[in-house]
């Protein structure tokens, strides 16, 4: 039974003043982004922007070509493109250290008159909607995985019939999440470190990053994975209460998946790698082949040989170390890493650039994660039969499984935008493209397509509902997840917005902005969870998810039409 609802107090009249706020202020900011999309400029660049090539470098440029691998096995993690500056000048020379005047062009089609071109806000199924759709589709199918996979596992420790197995299961997968995205931001400053070396030709600059990331991995995998060994009851008080009934379930899951720390750091190491050089197909045939793997075991162990939630985390950690080896493989042969390097020990002068990269992006990784930690503490509390815990791990599969495509075009963001930045001259035919005119109108495009997507993948969960509801037999839980399931399909409009915005200042290397805006939107989700839960159970929980995006949302309002390099006074400016 869900605890009884307290007379509300002044910290409550606080929660429902604040939800009001927020309510009223997503709804402003959901039609005002719009109001983001500026009229459409006159671009820079030819319709759907800059064409791009890659010369040939006789230095010894790691081609596109010798990365296409088709070789199967495993997962990666969810991967962030950065920029590591933190103005317009620095984007220009970590994508462009040749700091040539030219860029080959290996497009065929006309390219009009920059005066001429006029570039729609909305998606017009052009060279510029083709050039955002390449990559994002293969970033879909990535993202797409880790939810799938996740929704496997939920899916047949539900079969157990047990809800204190589904909480205990889902508070360690949290924990484990949490703790590793953590100190997950050295492969998002890898990506970025690999594309300059690439960019320029240097295979050296490109061995040096990848092994250095490594390197440094392994020690932050070894404290990681003692911590959770030593300590397994302290690590989880962080979401369950102690002595949790659900701790019988959460203990020896996270025991197994605490050895899965390293292998899950060097697949998203190693899937980094390969996005700096532009292959995004052969990490997509990796994660598929290992979670194709995971999926297979998890009814042999968890039931053939009866060892219950232990087997679904010894069929996670099998496939980690699948991915894990395929991509180390790979990247020998790709000439990616030596082991003449990965065994010497790095100077500061060459660890500083990651090092530096990394903190740059901490403070927002532990916002989101001390949300994410709240939000999962606050719905193990709400009940000790874990059918609060059990049903808000049906509803959050059913958030990811929409989020993945939105947050594939928050990479597309992230990747795009700071390429359409610089101003380039086509070598063919002498004409300039990109600049910020142009980054401006690939902003307007990307944030139409996060609304549209946004409202398409909430309406279609919300179709889906009545199939995704019956992966529980227990009808308390299908009866507890029902609103926060509808809330999370709503939210995904905000996410539209959101995740493409926060991507945009990533890409505009406006680090320092996002950091503080997630700060702001945390502190707020962490007091609507004091009050909103109180009054509306696991709903309050869910409201609360909304506070978070809607602050989130705000942030990007600001960035895009206030204090951003591409709002209206920046560009006008310039």
């Amino acid at each position: 039974m869900t605890k009884p609802h307290p007379p509300i107090s002044a910290p409550s009249v606080m929660g429902r003043h604040l939800l009001a706020f927020s309510l009223v202020a997503g709804s402003l900011l959901v039609a005002d982004s719009l109001a983001i999309h500026q009229s459409p400029f006159r671009t820079s660049s030819s319709r759907g922007g800059a064409r791009y090539g890659r010369r040939r470098s006789p230095s010894g440029r790691l081609e596109k070509d010798n990365v296409h691998l088709s070789i199967p096995s495993l997962l990666m993690a969810s991967s962030q493109s950065q920029t590591p500056s933190d103005d317009d000048n620095d984007i220009i020379d970590a994508v462009n250290l040749d700091h040539d005047t030219s860029i080959q062009n290996t497009s065929h089609s006309p390219t009009k008159n920059a005066e001429e071109e006029v570039i729609s806000i909305w998606p017009q199924m052009d060279d510029l909607d083709k050039r955002m759709m390449k990559i994002a589709l293969p970033c879909i199918a990535n993202f797409a995985i880790n939810p799938l996979v996740g929704a496997v596992d939920l899916f047949w420790v539900n079969r157990m019939g047990n809800a204190l197995a589904v909480a205990g299961q889902s508070a360690a997968n949290q924990v484990f999440s949490s703790a590793f995205w953590i100190v997950s931001v050295l492969p998002s400053v890898t990506a970025t470190l690999v594309s300059k070396a690439n960019a320029s030709g240097n295979q050296e600059d490109l061995q040096d990053a990848v092994c250095q990331a490594l390197l440094v991995g392994f020690g932050i995998s070894l404290v990681g994975t003692a911590l959770m060994l030593l300590y397994p009851e302290k690590i989880l008080s962080a979401v369950l209460k102690p002595g949790s009934p659900a701790l019988q379930y959460a203990k020896p899951y996270l025991f197994i998946r605490a050895f899965a720390f390293l292998p899950s750091l060097v697949s998203l190491i190693g899937f980094s790698a390969f996005r700096g050089t532009l292959d995004t197909s052969t990490p997509l045939k990796i994660s598929a082949t290992s979670n194709i793997f995971n999926a297979i075991l998890d009814p042999i162990l968890m039931f053939t040989l009866a060892m219950g939630v232990p087997g679904a985390a010894l069929a996670t950690l099998g496939a980690e170390i699948i991915s894990a080896s395929s991509f180390f493989v790979l990247m020998l042969k790709c000439k990616m890493i030596r082991w003449s390097k990965l065994l010497r020990l790095p100077s500061w002068s060459q660890l500083k650039p990651l090092l530096e990269g990394g903190a740059a992006l901490q403070l927002r990784n532990v916002s989101l994660n001390l949300t994410f930690l709240a939000v999962a503490r606050v719905t193990q509390s709400l009940d000790d039969t874990g059918v609060a815990a059990a049903a808000h791990a049906l509803a959050i599969q059913v958030f990811q499984l929409g989020g993945v495509v939105l947050l594939a075009l928050s990479v597309v963001a992230q990747t795009v935008v700071p390429n359409e930045l610089i101003e380039k001259v086509d070598a063919t035919t002498g004409k300039r493209t990109g600049g910020k005119r142009a980054a401006k109108n690939v902003v307007n495009r990307l944030m139409s397509w996060g609304f549209i997507l946004g409202v398409g993948l909430g309406a279609l969960q919300l179709l889906l509902l009545p199939v995704l509801r019956k992966s529980s037999p227990l009808e308390e839980v299908r009866q507890a997840a029902v609103i926060p399931s509808i809330l999370g399909s709503v939210y995904q409009i905000m996410n539209g917005l959101v995740f493409i915005g926060e991507g945009v200042m990533v890409g505009c290397g406006n680090f320092m902005q996002l950091s503080l805006s997630t700060v702001v939107a945390t502190i707020a989700a962490l007091i609507s969870l004091k009050t909103l839960p109180n009054m509306f159970g696991l709903t309050g929980v869910w409201m609360s998810f909304g506070v978070f995006n809607i602050f989130r949302l705000g942030g990007v309002w600001l960035h895009q039409t206030r204090i951003g390099p591409l709002s209206e006074k920046a560009l006008a400016a310039s």
